[in-house]
């Protein structure tokens, strides 16, 4: 049940190509190993303007996508370095980024507080 909010920085008026979406589906769901439907991701556009770093940046040319998790459990800790590694490389070249610019973070576990359809999924 991974679901994942993708925020993709965008220069000026850049759309978010309509395809964007799937792909990183589908490359997070081969990361994640789970079946069809059962990785979600959400994906918004992140305006220039409407980011920012202290002390000026971010340096120009550089347009950072934000990666949040969530899953019903954490993976352990070897786990977790090969998913982040391997969400960075793929979402890195489907978004047309570098690397060292996509930042994921993981979400605490949602097992016992996350509801599907007005049921809580305790695992």
């Amino acid at each position: 049940m991974p679901i994942l909010n993708v925020e993709i920085t965008c220069d000026g008026d850049a759309a978010v190509d309509e395809s964007l979406a799937g792909q990183l589906a589908d490359a997070a769901g081969e990361v994640f190993g789970t079946g069809p439907k059962r990785t979600w991701v959400r994906v918004r556009p992140l305006p220039l303007a409407q980011y920012a770093e202290n002390g000026g940046g971010p340096p120009d040319g550089v347009l950072p996508v934000f990666v949040t998790v969530l899953k019903a459990q954490w993976p352990n800790r070897k786990q977790m370095k090969d998913e982040i590694a391997e969400l960075t490389e793929r979402f890195a070249e489907i978004c047309g980024r570098s690397p060292e610019h996509v930042h994921i973070i993981y979400e605490p576990p949602a097992a016992g507080r996350i509801a599907f359809g007005g049921k809580l999924r305790e695992s």
